[in-house]
């Protein structure tokens, strides 16, 4: 890559924290602290913003005043101005803007595990952006992120090379309008949700666009089974990136996230939800594994070794970075490069997002 390019306004630029990975780059406030000055200012360092992004895969604007979700939209506009409003994922989310939505609804104590957005499509975004609107309680509610470039690194070569050779399916199960006949705890929205329209031709179109399989199911449900690789080329510096869903769509993952979650911050809390999770992981194992709300295999249909994904999870944990949301915070992710997730919280919390 080329020399970074050069500041043109003197905002301060840091590491966050003493964490190896140095991630993410803060840009904190100097001078004219308004959402409009932070985009004109992402305009005019325009080239040093897409530097940093693809070097450090993150920055994180602090100490600006971005309140609402418009003037959220306005900085990552002035960022990458190709916002999409096409939601092909799982968590439930609620619109703000046309282009800005909460990042998700799920339960407060539910964990999200790290991931690229949307890897499972056919082109996933490029650059993902959040907003802290309403901050939440200290040592809780964190955005984790973890550079998913050096993730791919430290894996075994053995591991890497059962899932570079056999890529990964994905199945995701949906009810429909009706919400469904029988009550799943894991189902997390209906397929006319996600798809915006009733009508099965046109989300039958848009799944063949994606890559996906659609296939009906009993009760007016909807079953997709995708393909995806498990690493990507970074488009920008040709590093190899651990770049899918392998973890969050297997049914091992809750427990095992809870586990590592209750190893962080030993609460009581925290070992009933790693408890219970694997009752319910226990549970999950008496189903057809296809008609779970998300499952996943190797690309060929055979189960991925519980073992291997051990080895994953504590790749990504010991490279998670984890650091406390202040309000108006705004954090622009390389989504070819960095992953995300989110830690379980307890009172008002409000994160926006958008991507392009």
């Amino acid at each position: 890559m080329a020399a970074p390019a050069t500041l043109s306004t003197p905002h301060a630029t840091y590491p966050l924290a003493t964490h190896p990975d140095a991630l993410p780059l803060v840009v904190e406030a100097r001078g004219d602290r308004t959402a409009t000055a932070l985009a004109a200012w992402c305009k005019v360092n325009a080239g040093w913003v897409a530097d940093a992004l693809a070097r450090h895969g993150a920055l994180l604007f602090r100490d600006f005043d971005v309140a609402d979700a418009p003037a959220f939209e306005q900085v990552a506009r002035a960022i990458d101005d190709d916002l999409k409003c096409d939601y092909l994922g799982t968590s439930p989310r609620d619109a703000l803007t046309g282009y800005v939505f909460t990042a998700s609804e799920l339960p407060s104590y539910y964990p999200i595990p790290q991931h690229c957005e949307m890897s499972f499509i056919a082109e996933p975004p490029r650059h993902l952006f959040f907003c802290c609107l309403v901050e939440p309680a200290r040592g809780c509610g964190e955005t984790p992120l973890a550079d998913f470039r050096k993730v791919a690194a430290e894996l075994p070569a053995s591991v890497i090379a059962r899932f570079e050779a056999r890529g990964l399916r994905i199945v995701r199960n949906y009810s429909g309008p009706g919400g469904g006949r029988r009550f799943d705890l894991w189902r997390l929205k209906r397929w006319d949700q996600m798809f915006g329209t009733t009508d099965k031709r046109e989300v039958e179109a848009r799944c063949r666009r994606e890559g996906f399989e659609p296939v009906w199911t009993e009760g007016d449900g909807l079953r997709i089974v995708s393909w995806q690789p498990a690493i990507r080329t970074h488009p920008v510096t040709g590093e190899r990136v651990w770049h899918n869903h392998s973890t969050t769509f297997h049914p091992t993952q809750a427990a095992a996230e809870y586990r590592r979650i209750y190893r962080l911050r030993p609460t009581v809390r925290h070992l009933g939800l790693w408890k219970l999770a694997q009752v319910l992981e226990a549970m999950q194992r008496r189903n057809d594994p296809d008609e779970l709300a998300m499952y996943c295999t190797y690309g060929d249909g055979t189960p991925i070794a519980p073992a291997d994904l051990e080895i994953v999870r504590d790749a990504v944990w010991r490279h998670l970075v984890t650091f406390a949301w202040q309000q108006g915070d705004v954090l622009a992710i390389d989504n070819y490069a960095v992953s995300h997730g989110r830690l379980p919280y307890r009172g008002p919390r409000q994160i926006a997002v958008c991507w392009a």
